[in-house]
């Protein structure tokens, strides 16, 4: 059985909100905060704090979903993440949505 591919979305120190891929989410999340193979943008931006992430079934799935998420406006992005995660609540995650 393959890894799932993930959409993840984090929430930088400034605010904003960043989304990418990776089969393995704490991973890269602790990427984003303390290496430099986290995204150039994160950066600057430290801490980050995962908000959500979304299973593909492979990677085609998960960065065509990644290309659609990232033209929502940020209005957007936040209602599917807490309509998402109100969804998908039954399950544990680490997700920090409602802060």
């Amino acid at each position: 059985m393959t890894k799932p591919w993930w959409v993840y979305v984090v929430k930088c120190a400034d605010d904003s909100l960043y989304t990418g891929i990776t089969t393995d989410v704490r991973r890269r999340v602790e990427e984003h905060n303390k290496s430099t193979k986290g995204a150039k943008y994160t950066r600057s931006r430290r801490p980050v704090r995962l908000m959500t992430y979304i299973p593909h079934v492979d990677r085609s799935a998960a960065s065509s979903a990644e290309h659609s998420f990232k033209k929502l406006t940020r209005k957007q992005k936040l209602d599917f993440i807490e309509e998402f995660c109100v969804t998908c609540s039954c399950i544990p995650c680490d997700c920090d949505w409602g802060n």
